[in-house]
């Protein structure tokens, strides 16, 4: 059975999971069509260092920047409306390539278009993110968003830190307003 995470207390997937290695963090959420647009959500991954910046740009994960310079994380491509069952975007990990720099992975969640189309997240029902062991496919933990933020449109859902030879993963749930780039410009 999965873990449901809290906001501000930590976990050891590590410990959860011994011999832990491959790891997906999966994106979910319900289909919504507001002001005649699909809302479509986009996962991303910033890995960080000590300093809680990125440790190069191309440390950025998203949809223009598949996967990380150490080959240790892929985004696999992106959802456009939150379709189907199970999660709908995934970004795979391998964390024994993860470089030694890189302390913190942070992941986030940002609407597509959000200004444009006005889009929040308090357009959206039923998001969360998880992650799963690659191995066997089976959910290690989970965050479901439970606030309705109604004026943001970017999200730091969760972060993995290093904990010496393990790995922490915490729920976070901090929003910001000004999409994606508000991130980059806090992260570079």
């Amino acid at each position: 059975m999965a873990i449901q995470l809290e906001k501000r207390k930590p976990i050891s997937i590590i410990k959860e999971k011994p011999g832990l290695n491959n790891i997906i963090a999966g994106l979910g959420w319900d289909p919504a069509t507001v002001n005649g647009h699909s809302v479509d959500l986009d996962l991303s991954l910033f890995m960080l260092g000590a300093d809680g910046k990125l440790v190069e740009d191309e440390y950025f994960i998203f949809y223009n920047n598949a996967t990380s310079p150490d080959g240790s994380t892929h985004y696999p491509g992106d959802s456009r409306g939150g379709e189907g069952e199970g999660d709908d975007e995934v970004i795979n990990i391998e964390l024994s390539k993860i470089n030694p720099k890189v302390e913190f992975l942070y992941f986030a969640v940002t609407i597509d278009q959000c200004e444009e189309r006005v889009h929040n997240f308090g357009h959206v029902q039923n998001s969360y993110i998880n992650i799963r062991n690659a191995a066997d496919n089976s959910v290690l933990c989970q965050y479901k968003l439970q606030e309705n933020f109604t004026n943001e449109d970017s999200l730091i859902i969760a972060s993995i830190s290093r904990n010496g030879g393990a790995w922490d993963v915490e729920a976070l749930g901090q929003a910001f307003s000004g999409g994606l780039n508000t991130l980059v410009e806090l992260y570079q």
